[in-house]
């Protein structure tokens, strides 16, 4: 079978075996030698398994019609049979599309040859179920099998008693056997009721072991007479019973989701900043910091969970170590990606959540051993998310725009489209699906047009720009079609605040990056959503001052930034807090404490909150403390004074706050599905193809070399040592290059296979042999250490 399945694939045109190598892309690594080893490696368990796996339910259906159609001898069925059998019942699938699913098995080659000889490869029924369509075995085989003496063999090659027997059958019995025939055909029966009793008795059931039972097949097809023998089939997927939506409200309802995912990822990095939260022995976050995240972003847990792995595999997210203990901190990009505008911010985090292989979902849950499975732990480890995230919103994307199925038909079409695949991995897909609705790439159920972006980064036709020259790759972050098609659904970012009495300041949308920078300085974050609020503090005010603004600064800030006037409350705190900031003046003697006003300096030596500084008087206007100056600075702030640091010269040092920050990381980016074919373009298939061709000649050119030719090449058919055939060798060359006759030469290739090759000898010298290739008319130099053996072409 293998010589007529490898000969088959020799006969196939250039653009065919390119097309099969781009269906079955696993065959190309590494690339195989030549003809012989594609058709060995294409007939694997593995191989097969996999390309089965990317098959629609109706293309499976019908390749169970070409095994069941199969001559008894097991080899040959015809595409007629396979039409036949399918089409029979009526309401069936037309004709035409049978003969496209057994087009589709055979551009994978799991089917060749003509319409009227039909064959498998063997590797098919070793992967697929023994039950073809749900069908049990044959009487004979269930005879053998559990010894029954051909008592079932005997019933079902008698029609007629066959049918009395079926008429005669209680209504439990018979509701049993009509169970079994529309498969699978196997049942357990622990206590053998009364039903399955009578049917053993009467040899319509097979004890199989036991506890299992199990419908012959013969009878199966009677039973199925109605539906035929492959009972339903299933040309179409699923229908969705929901009708479209408008594609803007879903849009509409996406973003506004997208935007408060960025906000909750923002608000959890910021309060990691504040609070580093320490990494966990095993790895990953505890319950408690966990908790305390979430109701810092006034989240539920679950999601706070989600967007901490989204924010990890966006690079946003990191470990650093801090003394004797390691933190989860915000990493050194986060600060580059808060300053980018929105729609690039979620841009950033969806193409990371598309690529993850992690499964925030688990947080919570407990893993084989019992031990518990924390946000950020290896234990979160999935390797089958991103395809199962890709298969999702694929399936959203093949439905009419604004279309929102349920989960539950969703998973059905799913189903339908990869069967195999999906087999025990529904709750993944489930969870991709929340996930999706979660971070805003679905909208009231339905795919976003920006989400449809998203599945199109990296993964577009690799044909359209063979070079990756295209266009879309040349432009800047913020101008890529994900971004511009989110950007135009999000409101305007805004460039002023709404200052209110009672000092908080509202902003009536997302700020620009600009004025986000100066918020965060001079005002606390109390809140976000459509409209954010900040809150103007004395602390807040002191932190803008340490950091360089004068009051005149602030002053200024607020007129240019406030569509509202400037209360007077907020004009005297300004003032207030401008007046007593520097009052004291803090320096290094181990460090002393100076200032002007001397009523100041005997109030804070007085202080009791600053005893433990030990404070002494050392001229009227001057203290001095054994303590450093960064413990006298914060200690006075501590107790609600607002003193500088300066340095040497007197000069005051005024520093921004430093914020500590993780190693930076590279953000994932999205993967190709390991099952389905990767970016080949047309020009390397072709270049594939044209290797395998040339493997196949040389493949040719080697059975056709003398024995002694193809022994020194690794054939056990010589008794010369490898000195002895050397030596003949190059005694054989420098005859041909006298006689310019041609010869066979065996020789080592570049890659360490052996090889031979008819050729005519031009010269022999300074190690290396020149010899021309009448075929191909092209000239070739062997390295004379890499030649085995020749010998004459006649």
């Amino acid at each position: 079978m293998t010589t007529e399945y490898a000969e088959h694939l020799r006969t196939l045109p250039d653009d065919d075996l390119g097309a099969l190598l781009r269906l079955r892309p696993d065959l190309i690594t590494p690339v195989p030698t030549d003809v012989t080893v594609l058709a060995a490696r294409a007939q694997t368990r593995v191989s097969v398994a996999r390309t089965l796996d990317t098959l629609d339910r109706f293309t499976l259906e019908i390749l169970d019609g070409l095994r069941l159609t199969r001559d008894p001898d097991g080899h040959t069925t015809s595409l007629a049979a396979v039409v036949a059998m399918a089409c029979a019942p009526a309401g069936g699938p037309e004709p035409a599309r049978v003969a496209e699913a057994v087009g589709r098995l055979r551009a994978r080659a799991l089917v060749y040859g003509p319409d009227d000889a039909l064959r498998l490869i063997p590797t098919v029924d070793e992967v697929c179920s023994p039950y073809l369509a749900g069908l049990g075995r044959p009487a004979a085989e269930l005879d053998t099998a559990a010894e029954s003496g051909g008592a079932v063999t005997a019933l079902v090659g008698d029609p007629a008693k066959l049918r009395r027997t079926l008429l005669s059958a209680p209504p439990n019995a018979r509701a049993v056997l009509d169970r079994l025939a529309e498969g699978p055909p196997v049942g357990t029966s622990t206590n053998r009721s009364e039903p399955v009793a009578w049917l053993l008795e009467h040899h319509l059931l097979v004890a199989t072991a036991d506890d299992s039972v199990e419908l012959p097949r013969e009878l199966g097809l009677l039973l199925r007479r109605d539906a035929g023998p492959l009972g339903q089939l299933h040309p179409e997927p699923p229908e969705v019973a929901a009708p479209p939506r408008p594609v803007a409200s879903a849009d509409r309802a996406g973003a506004g989701q997208a935007m408060s995912a960025v906000r909750h990822t923002e608000d959890l990095l910021e309060a990691l900043h504040d609070e580093p939260a320490p990494v966990l022995r095993g790895g990953g976050l505890g319950v408690l910091p966990l908790r305390r995240l979430a109701r810092a972003a006034g989240i539920g847990e679950p999601l706070a969970a989600l967007l901490l792995e989204t924010a990890l595999a966006a690079g946003l997210l990191g470990e650093l170590e801090l003394g004797s203990e390691t933190v989860f901190l915000p990493a050194a990009g986060y600060d580059l990606w808060r300053g980018t505008p929105l729609a690039q911010r979620w841009a950033v985090l969806a193409g990371a959540w598309l690529a993850m292989p992690r499964q925030p979902g688990l947080t919570g849950g407990r893993d084989e051993k019992d031990r518990p499975l924390t946000v950020l732990s290896p234990q979160l480890e999935r390797a089958g998310m991103p395809a199962a995230r890709r298969a999702v919103l694929t399936a959203l994307a093949q439905l009419p725009p604004g279309t929102a199925p349920s989960a539950d038909e969703l998973l059905e079409r799913l189903r339908w489209q990869a069967p195999r695949r999906l087999r025990g991995r529904a709750e993944l897909h489930r969870e991709a699906l929340s996930e999706a609705a979660e971070l805003g790439v679905t909208g009231s159920g339905a795919l976003t047009g920006y989400g449809r972006r998203l599945l199109d980064v990296g993964h577009g036709d690799p044909d359209a720009d063979p070079l990756g020259l295209r266009p879309e790759a040349e432009l800047p972050p913020e101008q890529t079609p994900l971004v511009t098609a989110l950007a135009a659904l999000l409101p305007p970012p805004v460039d002023h605040v709404l200052v209110q009495a009672d000092l908080t300041v509202v902003v009536p949308g997302p700020p620009e990056s600009a004025l986000a920078a100066e918020l965060d300085l001079v005002a606390d974050h109390e809140s976000g959503g459509g409209a954010s609020v900040y809150r103007v503090t004395a602390a807040s005010l002191r932190r803008a001052l340490d950091a360089g603004y004068a009051g005149a600064d602030l002053h200024a800030l607020f007129q240019r930034r406030s569509r509202t006037a400037v209360p007077q409350a907020l004009t005297y705190l300004i003032d207030d807090v401008a007046r007593t900031h520097g009052g004291l003046r803090a320096g290094a003697a181990q460090a002393y404490l100076r200032s002007d006003d001397e009523g100041l300096v005997s109030a804070a030596l007085a202080d009791r909150r600053l005893s433990a500084l030990q404070l002494r008087r050392l001229a009227p206007t001057v203290l001095v403390t054994p303590f450093s100056s960064g413990r006298l600075v914060t200690a006075l702030r501590e107790a609600g004074y607002a003193p500088v640091p300066e340095d040497a010269t007197g000069a005051a040092v005024l520093t921004r706050p430093k914020s500590r920050r993780a190693a930076p990381r590279a953000a994932l980016e999205p993967q190709p599905d390991p099952l389905e074919a990767p970016g080949l373009t047309e020009p390397r298939l072709l270049g594939i193809v044209e290797e395998i061709r040339r493997g196949e000649a040389r493949a040719r050119a080697a059975r056709r070399a003398p024995a002694e030719v193809r022994a020194a090449a690794g054939h056990p058919m010589s008794s010369l040592t490898a000195v002895q055939a050397h030596s003949q060798a190059l005694a054989v060359l420098q005859q041909a290059v006298r006689d310019k006759a041609k010869v066979w030469v065996g020789y080592v290739d570049a890659h360490g296979a052996n090889a031979s090759r008819l050729v005519r000898p031009v010269s022999l010298g300074a190690g290396y042999l020149r010899a021309e290739d009448d075929r191909t008319q092209t000239l070739h130099t062997f390295a004379l250490h890499r030649i085995t053996a020749a010998a004459p072409a006649d």
